[in-house]
């Protein structure tokens, strides 16, 4: 019995790490910026307040420069960012918070 009740766990843990539904997917990243965040965001700027874009030296500067941090801002929001815990799954608010840091990184280019 305990050997069974150790390959299942075994089993569980298997699948859950390679589960693709976990991957990053920066192409779902990107369409979930485009349609969810350019509209602030284009190119990594932000047309609300310009101190707030999205380039590597602001994002090191606040502390976003990880995502980890990243995705607690797009989950939670703060101050004029919205909260998008109820418009995107935790999966697209991941793959957009890769898809960030990546062109952050890139210069958004």
């Amino acid at each position: 019995m305990k050997f069974i009740v150790s390959l299942i766990f075994g089993i569980v843990i298997l699948l859950i790490n390679i589960n693709p539904v976990f991957a990053i997917d920066i192409n779902n990243g990107e369409q979930v910026f485009n349609n969810t965040c350019a509209g602030c965001h284009i190119h990594g700027g932000n047309i609300v307040r310009r101190g707030k874009n999205l380039k590597l030296k602001t994002l090191q500067r606040n502390k976003l420069d990880n995502k980890e941090a990243i995705i607690n801002l797009v989950t939670n929001g703060k101050n004029n960012m919205s909260s998008y815990q109820d418009k995107l799954t935790p999966n697209e608010i991941e793959n957009v918070a890769a898809y960030v840091l990546k062109q952050a990184e890139n210069n958004w280019q």
